[in-house]
């Protein structure tokens, strides 16, 4: 008697068995499908067949065999039928799941160009002209030359990553299986999103280990790693990877701050694989400058001039970078973590000197005070939330604001800022200034001094003698050695600035008369993960960094720019 098998059975035995992990990166946790079968039961199954005898009745002539005639035999068809196909089918269905997922945070960067909104390009380019676009696939093209996507991303190293607030002493760095996990899956979101342009910060320099991972990683996926370590053996540093599909790294630079923060930055100067068009009869292999770095933490309200005097420095470089090697009409992506909102002096002065937050130019926000909290990207080790993450585009334009009226400017805010922290209002601010004064003035001695008392001057990060003394010349507008009321009125509300833009302007204007074309980039899209964030909410359980991650993607667009000389 044919003994029959029973799959229900079969299938209740198989959940016995410790179940099978499979990851996903969208949910963090395994699933363990109840139709997994192992093959060596097979052979258990056949055991329980038994085939009788062939008969010895009058032959029959053969017929095709039936779909009935095939569960009646103990064959491998049954097994696959049963066992395999319903693990294929349950993979299949999860795999859709986890791409229609509503918490899923897969988000495939290059589907943004497949969108049909036409690219965000700053007010202040009005003359910019987008190119005629194309889409085919995986990658946005305009006119042949694929969208450009970059990443900004401050991985948390585990030196600085607390494992209990109640020991703050205990830290992920002593625990190899948690910070080599954690590390891994920012590797495989990397990988996964596959950005022209990465940085990273806070990158554990100071472990091999993790170095290596990283660099094999990342250079079996066709980038160019390149990375820099704090000063003073601080532990952690900068990562940059540059895809070799979009960009050949020309040229690249360390800067190094020499300040008590010990921070760094790296400037990378690199061209375009695929030429972009400038005009119907011309095409140029694009050429882009890009900086990573992560500013000072502000732990005390004075520490916010080291962060100013930080990226006062990053400009200055590029000033004398761009015209050492004779460089013009490029534009600049700055990335990185900048510890400051979009209500810090560091926002305002990058913005006075011609760059874009790239998120805030695709969601349409302003620098009001109404959209300075819409989205958040870090929750600091004292649990507030902000949004210091930014990647700033500055593309060719035909006047600039100078860089010292734009350092000033920045200066004389956070000079403000002290002494209204103190609650000095503008009067009672002159009176703190002018000190013991005799006259109704503010002498060079007394501004020294007063600086001196908010502890913007006398400390290692305060400012340097000279810097106080452009301050003073730019304060001095008459020049007789004194900053009496009316000085001191337009510095508080800032209305010498005008004057100073206006002359700024005249003197760029006489600069050039031809105009020419240059190539910029236009944002496209930017999204910041995971997608909490981006409502002003920091989730609970996302435990990837203390940092959101931030990608924006661009393209060219031509630029009508003023020719100036160098």
């Amino acid at each position: 008697m044919r003994k029959h098998w029973n799959p229900i059975v079969l299938i209740h035995r198989t959940n016995t068995r410790p179940p099978l992990p499979f990851s996903c990166p969208d949910f963090n946790q395994s699933f363990h499908p109840s139709t997994c079968i192992l093959i060596k039961n097979l052979d258990h199954m056949n055991q329980d067949i038994t085939v009788p005898p062939p008969s010895n009745s009058v032959h029959k002539p053969k017929l095709r065999p039936t779909l009935n005639s095939y569960f009646n035999k103990p064959t491998l068809f049954k097994a696959f039928f049963f066992c395999f196909l319903p693990f294929l089918i349950s993979l299949f269905l999860i795999a859709h799941l986890n791409q229609s997922g509503k918490n899923s945070e897969m988000v495939l960067l290059a589907g943004f160009c497949n969108d049909s909104d036409i690219a965000n390009v700053d007010s202040s380019e009005s003359k910019s002209v987008p190119f005629q676009e194309t889409r085919t696939g995986h990658a946005c093209s305009t006119m042949g030359e694929p969208c450009i996507s970059c990443t900004t991303f401050n991985i948390l190293a585990p030196i600085y990553k607390r494992l209990d607030q109640q020991n703050q002493s205990v830290r992920e760095s002593d625990f190899r299986a948690f910070w080599l996990a954690r590390n891994k899956k920012i590797v495989n979101w990397l990988l996964y999103e596959r950005s022209s342009i990465i940085c990273l910060q806070e990158f554990w320099v100071g472990n091999e280990e993790l170095v290596h991972m990283y660099e094999e990683s990342l250079g079996a996926a066709g980038y160019d790693t390149l990375k820099l370590a704090r000063t003073n053996n601080r532990g952690d540093g900068l990562l940059t990877a540059i895809h070799k599909e979009y960009f050949k790294v020309l040229n690249r630079r360390e800067l190094f701050f020499n300040d008590f923060g010990d921070r760094v930055a790296q400037l990378l100067h690199v061209q375009s694989v695929a030429p972009f068009s400038i005009n119907q009869n011309e095409s140029v292999q694009q050429e882009i400058i890009i900086v990573n770095t992560h500013l000072l933490f502000p732990h005390d309200s004075s520490l916010s001039i080291v962060r100013l005097h930080q990226v006062y420095q990053i400009l200055q470089y590029l000033e004398t970078y761009q015209r050492e090697n004779k460089l013009s009409q490029m534009p600049v992506i700055l990335c990185g973590d900048w510890n400051g909102s979009k209500r810090g002096h560091v926002y305002k002065f990058l913005r006075s000197q011609g760059f874009v937050s790239s998120y805030d130019i695709a969601h349409e926000y302003t620098d009001s005070d109404a959209d300075a909290h819409k989205w958040v990207s870090h929750r600091n080790h004292r649990g507030n939330i902000c949004g210091v993450d930014f990647i700033w585009l500055r593309n060719p334009h035909k006047s600039q604001k100078l860089l010292k009226i734009s350092w000033a400017e920045a200066a004389f805010g956070i000079i403000k800022y002290q002494l209204k922290k103190v609650s000095l209002a503008e009067n009672d601010a002159f009176a703190f200034l002018r000190a013991d004064s005799s006259g109704n003035h503010i002498t060079y001695s007394a501004f020294c001094d007063a600086l001196r008392q908010v502890n913007l001057t006398g400390l290692s990060h305060g400012l340097s003698f000279q810097e106080t003394k452009d301050l003073w010349v730019q304060a001095d507008a008459d020049g007789n050695g004194v900053v009496d009321y009316e000085e001191f009125k337009r510095i508080w509300d800032a209305t010498w600035l005008q004057h100073m833009d206006e002359d700024s302007s005249l003197e760029d204007s006489n600069e050039g008369i031809a105009e020419d074309e240059a190539i910029g980039f236009a944002v496209k899209k930017a999204v910041l993960l995971p997608h909490e964030v981006e409502k002003g909410i920091w989730p609970e359980n996302y435990s990837l960094s203390d940092h959101a991650r931030l990608t924006a993607v661009f393209s060219p667009v031509r630029l009508r720019c003023l020719k100036q000389s160098l």
